[in-house]
């Protein structure tokens, strides 16, 4: 292989573990997958939709792209390909115009997608919210793989949600996410205390970059309240910049910039019902922690990087002092067009 192959753009398409038939891989004149750590990842595929030959159309026909079918997505460049999205097809949507050739966007989403069929109404006794999860994923055919939460909660409620809508609430209290990767459930803390995976630099591979600061919505504490039944008396957890679980790499961090530059704030979170003592620390530190990772947040585009996922964290150089730096991805968006092979990203970061 040549150099210039290996900085070839590349892409591979697999259906149900086969290779795309090279006709079908002939047709395609686009294809993106975006990734999202608060939405089901999805990917589109569009091909040409006709036969010159037999004057009729192809794909969208084909059983290749049968809803619930198997598709994994590889992209990268010559020899170095890696997946980036393993997904199940959820539509099909053909585009006929008098105009212009006819064209069909193959649809499909990562496998949290079963967590949005249906609305439920359930109840879960003496179980935590790791536990919770782990059950929810296992009813779904996903494999569980979760951070342990350690409080027992004494009753929980599912309330004509979905699953996916329950349980990202229950991480929301905690801080943490719910992420679909193949088969495999995680619930888990962010990662944003993770070691840097990636270098971007406007000088060789970030194309734009435009992040914003603000102490918007920085405070310096948060404090939850509850009432212990069995105690007969109320709890509060606190929770202060003492209790993040990294600066990334910064030196500021967004809670103690504000207060420094504002003065002390502090909110009191009394809209969701605590039992405990040890469930109020833990949610006021899941809240405080993820108000901080809001203190930065920027959005870009870097030269096509198949190593740019989210979930990880990359850091930024070449920014001035005070935006270069680690940040964590939460979405990032690859694409394949004519124009070559581009992917777009969002970040966040809690200090400076």
């Amino acid at each position: 292989m040549t150099t210039s192959d290996a900085l070839a753009p590349s892409f591979r398409v697999r259906v149900q573990g086969q290779n795309l038939p090279a006709d079908a891989e002939a047709d395609i004149t686009h294809l993106t997958v975006h990734e999202d750590l608060d939405m089901p990842s999805m990917f589109t595929l569009r091909l040409i939709n006709w036969d010159m030959a037999r004057l009729k159309t192809t794909w969208s026909d084909a059983d290749l792209f049968s809803p619930g079918a198997e598709v994994e997505i590889q992209m990268g460049y010559l020899g170095q390909l890696q997946v980036v999205l393993t997904a199940e097809i959820t539509g099909l949507e053909p585009d006929f115009s008098a105009e212009d050739i006819p064209t069909v966007t193959v649809r499909g989403y990562d496998r949290r997608h079963r967590l949005l069929r249906g609305r439920k109404t359930q109840s879960f006794i003496k179980m935590k919210d790791s536990d919770i999860a782990a059950k929810i994923a296992s009813g779904v055919g996903l494999r569980p793989k979760t951070d342990p939460t350690n409080v027992t909660l004494e009753y929980v409620a599912q309330h004509n949600q979905t699953d996916l809508e329950f349980l990202q609430e229950r991480a929301a209290r905690l801080g943490y996410e719910v992420v679909v990767e193949d088969k495999t459930l995680f619930f888990r803390q962010r990662k944003n205390a993770t070691r840097s995976v990636l270098k971007l630099d406007p000088a060789s591979d970030l194309l734009e970059f435009s992040p914003r600061l603000s102490t918007m919505g920085q405070v310096s504490e948060v404090k939850v309240r509850g009432w212990d039944p069995t105690a007969k008396k109320p709890v509060e957890g606190t929770a202060s910049p003492s209790n993040q679980t990294t600066r990334m790499a910064g030196t500021s961090g967004g809670p103690e910039a504000t207060k420094k530059a504002f003065g002390a704030a502090s909110v009191a979170v009394v809209d969701r019902p605590v039992f405990s003592q040890a469930e109020a620390d833990q949610i006021a530190r899941g809240q405080f922690n993820t108000q901080a990772l809001a203190y930065v947040v920027g959005e870009g585009t870097c030269i096509g990087n198949a190593a740019m996922r989210a979930g990880i964290v990359v850091t930024m150089s070449g920014l001035g002092k005070r935006f270069s730096g680690d940040y964590y991805v939460t979405a990032t968006r690859h694409t394949f067009s004519s124009d070559g092979y581009r992917t777009g990203f969002t970040v966040h970061r809690n200090a400076t």
